[in-house]
């Protein structure tokens, strides 16, 4: 009887193996593609929509675009700013929060409060215009933060 019972076990495991590999090649519409499973990165999110985040940490110099018969940017110093710890920022005039949501930046709190910048990478972003268009200031992070 155990020989039996070994030889049944052994029959059935080879039908649903037989099975299970016919219908491999068998794509139906519910069926789950691999890739799709396959975790892809951060979305990226509608302005001011989208996953909480926080800025690198340090020194951010923001300038103008300069013109062809001078220099190629002119630094703002009044606009600079330092991103520390837990979404806060310092500059000349005091400290303050930010809140990051997707691609779009607000100064909630402090001397830069309601101002809104873009992100447009890991290390710039481009201020917006109280309309909601791009300005031409630009600010970029120099160094990691020191303290």
């Amino acid at each position: 009887m155990r020989t039996r019972t070994i030889i049944l076990l052994t029959l059935f495991a080879a039908a649903v193996a037989s099975l299970g590999s016919g219908f491999a090649g068998a794509r139906d519409a519910s069926a789950q593609d691999r890739k799709d499973a396959v975790p892809q990165g951060r979305p990226a999110a509608a302005p001011g929509g989208g996953m909480l985040s926080t800025l690198q940490r340090g020194e951010w110099q923001c300038a103008l675009p300069g013109d062809a018969g001078g220099e190629a940017f002119r630094v703002v110093e009044a606009e600079a700013f330092t991103i520390g710890n837990a979404s806060s920022y310092r500059n000349a005039e005091g400290s303050g929060i930010y809140l990051l949501r997707g691609s779009e930046l607000v100064f909630t709190r402090g001397p830069k409060k309601d101002e809104r910048f873009r992100v447009l990478g890991e290390n710039t972003l481009q201020k917006l215009e109280s309309d909601g268009s791009l300005s031409k200031l630009i600010c970029t992070r120099l160094g990691s933060y020191r303290g």
